[in-house]
């Protein structure tokens, strides 16, 4: 009997002893809603506290710069929003983001100016840091979070663990915890009036799509995250090796690549869209993308070529345009092997291996870091 006893006692390496393993075991759904919960309460903790910029003139921090870029776009026409004009300063906060973050401005100015017309108003609302104001931009940046971020996730570990076995499936709250509750994008996002919850939510619900084995969808996913924030090019390669490597193994390569090709194209036409009656309106938008004025990376981008700026002073020695090719050669060579990689062995594994390799590459070589 006591022989008996001990074998239908649980071990330690059986689901029941372990916390984690147990929220798993009650389902992919509440585990993330539990975490969630959690998730958003540090969320809401890390928005009541102050942001740098506050009262200080000239241009009042990141709260400034978002909100201003709603001003813009609540109230000048779409054709002129990168454009520098009289009523457009871009040397004041200019819009310096892809299109898709534009757009979602011009929607949040929509819901500030429904409720306080005051915050939106052209000029005039310049420096302006009202209660609600506040509260309104920090429920803009929330909402964001829990419409494309937190799905995002919750579609990447149902994919990815989807043809795990059951003794690995415990490591699944763990996932969702560590990047729901990454510190940096919380405090930048929520403490700094960002929205790196999109462009990041977008490439994440890429990643599970493809992971689904739904290559069209995942490229749809990653060209919006590309045409949001620039930022997302740093995994560009890794999805670009990956995918021609898939699909130069299936019968017909070329109607495969004709495919996503098109795909890609189709979804950067529809956003660009406002923008293509010309090539100097386009050519406006792409050199607000690529600030090459402000130099090889900015004081506070802790890169290569910021740390070694010790020892070798880049911008003092070098001409900008000789800098420019120097960091698009590192980066290029650093993230080259990954590429190739993956184009002659496209797994699922080595697909997320060669995303943090190549975002490696462009975080320390790329021209303006940030």
């Amino acid at each position: 009997m006591e022989k008996k006893r001990k074998l239908n006692q649980p071990t330690k390496s059986e689901p029941e002893s372990d916390i984690w393993a147990f929220l798993t075991c009650r389902g992919t759904k509440s585990t993330f809603v539990c975490i969630s919960l959690f998730a958003l309460v540090v969320r809401l903790a890390v928005a009541i506290h102050p942001y740098s910029g506050a009262a200080t003139p000239p241009k009042f921090g990141d709260y400034e710069a978002q909100r201003h870029w709603m001003e813009i776009t609540i109230n000048l026409p779409v054709k002129e929003w990168y454009r520098n004009s009289s009523t457009n300063d871009l040397s004041y906060w200019g819009l310096d983001y892809p299109p898709l973050t534009a757009y979602q401005s011009y929607l949040h100015g929509l819901l500030l100016k429904f409720f306080d017309p005051s915050s939106v108003s052209l000029f005039t609302s310049r420096g302006y840091e009202s209660y609600i104001g506040k509260l309104l931009m920090r429920w803009t940046v929330l909402s964001s979070d829990l419409l494309i971020f937190f799905p995002a996730v919750l579609y990447f570990v149902t994919a990815y663990y989807s043809k795990k076995p059951i003794g690995e499936k415990s490591s699944m709250a763990w996932h969702i915890a560590m990047v729901l509750l990454n510190p940096c994008l919380i405090l930048i996002d929520h403490g700094h009036f960002q929205y790196n919850c999109i462009s990041l939510g977008l490439t994440i619900a890429a990643v599970a799509a493809i992971f689904s084995d739904r290559d069209l969808v995942g490229s749809v996913f990653f060209s919006l995250a590309l045409n949001h924030k620039q930022m997302s090019a740093y995994y560009a390669p890794a999805f670009f090796g990956y995918l021609l490597g898939k699909c130069l193994r299936r019968r017909n390569p070329a109607f495969e690549i004709s495919k996503l090709g098109l795909v890609v194209l189709g979804t950067f036409a529809i956003v660009w869209l406002p923008y293509l009656y010309s090539a100097d309106a386009s050519l406006e938008v792409l050199s607000r993308l690529a600030p090459f004025e402000r130099g090889i990376y900015e004081d506070y981008v802790a890169n290569f070529w910021c740390t070694t700026s010790i020892l070798v002073k880049w911008k003092r020695l070098f001409a900008t345009q000789l800098l420019k090719l120097l960091s698009l050669a590192a980066t290029i060579s650093t993230f080259l092997p990954s590429m190739i990689q993956l184009i002659l062995l496209p797994t699922k594994q080595s697909f997320l291996y060669g995303m943090l390799n190549c975002s490696f590459s462009f975080y320390l070589f790329s021209f303006q870091g940030t």
